[in-house]
């Protein structure tokens, strides 16, 4: 009994061990691209697997692009309609979540997420599309990370240039290109509505954007002038 005790007590500290080195793996990773563009991110190498299973050659089309190369209109169009508090909050809109909750209750399903640009910036960086508990724990984890070690300027340029916005389409320059065939910094505000609106399933928009997700679009697209860009 003694000796499977120790095991025990060995395991979990093998698994505590672990933890720790995950997490400064991550924040590691988080310092150093506080500084330096991501060359890959974690939905970038799903993606990325998910295309060479049907074409062995296939790329993705991902090009960094600074701040200040990104259109403005960009910039208020994602604000308006992914987290229109995010220069005020840190990390995690408690009011949105509490809403995507109750709407979620209501329709007897996961409709709605709450999750901030700064949630969704983590979640694309290292981890998955899939939802758990643990996901959502580990997202909230690295979260607080990049809000303590960048500023809002940093996470929205890092957001607007990795996050997914079509099949094998990162960043908004190769999305601006895809679709407007103009770079980031020349778009206009009903195309940079009509990207926003896109982001919770680019894929699917990708090819059927239809008449009520344009009528969205023209909404985000009055709700821009109130967005604040830092």
């Amino acid at each position: 009994m003694k000796i499977f005790w120790r095991w025990i007590r060995r395991g979990l500290l093998a698994l505590v061990l672990l933890f720790i080195a995950w997490h400064l793996w991550l924040l590691g990773n988080v310092l150093w691209w506080k500084w330096v563009p991501p060359s890959e991110t974690s939905f970038m190498s799903l993606r990325l697997s998910e295309l060479n299973q049907a074409k062995p050659d296939a790329e993705l089309h991902y090009r960094w692009v600074p701040y200040e190369q990104i259109s403005v209109h960009l910039k208020r169009a994602v604000i308006a309609a992914e987290d229109d508090k995010f220069v005020d909050h840190e990390g995690f809109d408690w009011d949105g979540i509490q809403k995507a909750i109750e709407k979620n209750q209501k329709k007897g399903k996961a409709v709605a997420g709450g999750s901030t640009i700064s949630q969704q910036l983590a979640k694309n960086l290292f981890l998955s599309p899939s939802r758990s508990y643990f996901r959502k724990a580990e997202e909230a984890i690295i979260t607080v990370m990049i809000e303590a070690l960048w500023d809002k300027r940093r996470i929205l340029e890092v957001y607007l240039n990795v996050v997914e916005w079509g099949n094998g389409i990162f960043g908004c320059e190769a999305a601006a290109q895809r679709y407007y065939r103009v770079p980031a910094s020349r778009l206009a505000p009903t195309q940079a509505a009509r990207m926003a609106v896109m982001l919770p399933n680019p894929r699917k928009y990708e090819t059927r954007f239809g008449p009520r997700l344009a009528a969205h679009a023209a909404r985000i697209q009055g709700r821009m002038q109130y967005s604040e860009v830092p």
